[in-house]
């Protein structure tokens, strides 16, 4: 079985307990591909049997947190800077299983108030910044460099992949995702969104009445 490693603090206690079940022997013949450098060190410290899509590109199980999920199963992810490993591992796979906190279930993309990451590529990023606040602005965007440690004035945060990302905040609905998601990709230098749009196959929600699963319609 090949098996997606998601990224972010819920994912880990996942990765956790697929290092457990390999160890006692419970879990056997089994191949995982992290979404990120954090992700694998993880997994190796674990002694977890790791490949990539180059080797094994169809995934057959995706496990991993989300940032925002929408009625439809939508999500935002990328919040923890892997959005690019992610997206691809995760479109790559048969079934992709989200779990969450009841928290982050909102009504429509963006209406947390918190960032929706877009991976850009370093040169001219504020050219890219613009751009995405210009378009978006229907919704109130306000687009803003991600940068260490979270302040307004460090080092700009690099990805994995070696670029920038810029978080775009929205006071509205953004409206038509997939034509806004199109509009962001047909931008020169915007390497990906963090809008997981109908790839999910289901959501695990734990909240103050227990556990919920929602399953893709």
């Amino acid at each position: 079985m090949v098996v997606g490693l998601g990224t972010g603090s819920t994912a880990k206690h996942a990765v956790d307990r697929i290092g457990e079940l390999i160890q006692k022997g419970i879990l056997s013949n089994i191949v995982c591909i992290p979404t990120s450098t954090r992700t694998q060190e993880q997994a190796l410290s674990l002694q977890i049997p790791l490949s990539d899509l180059d080797s094994h590109p169809v995934v057959d199980l995706t496990i991993d947190g989300a940032d925002e999920v929408d009625p439809h199963l939508n999500l935002v992810k990328g919040r923890g800077g892997s959005l690019l490993r992610e997206k691809l591992i995760e479109s790559a796979s048969r079934k992709f299983v989200v779990v969450v906190d009841e928290s982050k279930l909102v009504k429509y993309i963006g209406g947390s108030g918190l960032a929706m990451p877009v991976e850009v590529v370093p040169f001219c990023w504020k050219f890219n910044a613009r751009r995405l606040e210009e378009v978006f602005g229907y919704a109130g965007c306000r687009a803003q460099l991600r940068r260490k440690g979270g302040g307004g004035d460090g080092d700009a945060y690099v990805t994995d992949n070696g670029n920038y990302i810029v978080d775009l905040y929205l006071e509205r609905a953004i409206g038509d995702l997939k034509a806004a998601s199109e509009a962001m990709m047909r931008m020169s230098g915007v390497v990906e969104n963090g809008m997981f749009l109908d790839m999910a196959t289901a959501v695990i929600v734990a909240g103050s009445g227990g556990i919920t699963v929602k399953d893709k319609v």
